[in-house]
C-alpha cells in the first residue's frame, strides 16, 4: 500500500509540477504548485518521516497563501488570472535543464552512497529535533509558545474593537450598533 501511495502520489507531484509550466496564469500556476508541492510533503511522509512532511506541507501552504494574497493586492491585472506565459528563453532553459537532469542521474548512479550502519530509530521526529535542536529542544519550545503568544497578543491589541462589541458589554444591544456601517443591517 505505501508503495502504491508513493508512486501515485509522485505521479501527481510531476503533474502539478508540469501544470506550472503549462498554464496560463499566475493563480492557477501558484495553485499547481502548491499541489505539486503538498504531493511532495506526502512522499516524505510515506517515506517515515512525518514531522518533515508535515513542515514541508505547512510551509508550501502558507507560502502560496501569501503568494496569492499579493498577486491579488499588487499585480496589474485582477488576481493573476490574465493570460501569461512562464516560458522564458526556451531555448536555454531546455539545454540547462537537460544537462541538469543528466548530470543529477549520472550522481545517482556514480556516487558510492553510505550504508547504514545502525538500526533505524523508533522516533524519527525525536531525532530530527535533537539533530537539529540538540540540548536546546526546550528552549527552542518555549521560544516557540512565546512567539505564538506575541502574535495572538499583537493581533488583539491592533484590533479596535471585538467581534461583539456592537452588541454591547452585556451582549444585549439590539439592533447592533455598528460605527462602521455595512454589514447585514445597513
Amino acid at each position: 500500500m505505501e508503495t502504491v501511495l508513493f508512486w501515485g502520489l509522485g505521479v501527481l507531484a510531476l503533474t502539478g509540477a508540469v501544470l506550472v509550466f503549462t498554464c496560463n496564469s499566475m493563480a492557477r500556476v501558484t495553485f499547481a504548485l502548491l499541489g505539486s508541492l503538498v504531493c511532495v510533503g506526502g512522499m516524505v511522509v510515506v517515506l517515515g518521516l512525518p514531522y518533515l512532511g508535515v513542515v514541508v506541507v505547512l510551509m508550501m501552504v502558507m507560502e502560496m497563501v501569501i503568494m496569492a494574497v499579493f498577486m491579488i493586492a499588487y499585480m496589474m491585472n485582477p488576481a493573476g488570472l490574465m493570460p501569461m506565459s512562464m516560458l522564458h528563453n526556451r531555448r536555454g532553459a531546455l539545454t540547462l535543464s537537460i544537462a541538469l537532469f543528466a548530470a543529477l542521474t549520472a550522481a545517482i548512479w556514480l556516487v558510492p552512497w553510505p550504508h547504514r550502519t545502525g538500526v533505524r530509530p523508533e522516533d524519527t521526529t525525536l531525532q530530527v529535533g535533537e539533530s537539529l535542536m540538540g540540548d536546546q529542544m526546550l528552549t527552542m519550545i518555549v521560544l516557540g509558545v512565546a512567539l505564538l503568544a506575541t502574535m495572538v497578543g499583537t493581533v488583539v491589541l491592533a484590533t479596535q474593537r471585538g467581534r461583539y462589541d456592537r452588541f454591547g458589554d452585556e451582549l444585549d444591544q439590539r439592533p447592533a450598533r455598528d460605527p462602521a456601517g455595512g454589514g447585514v443591517g445597513r
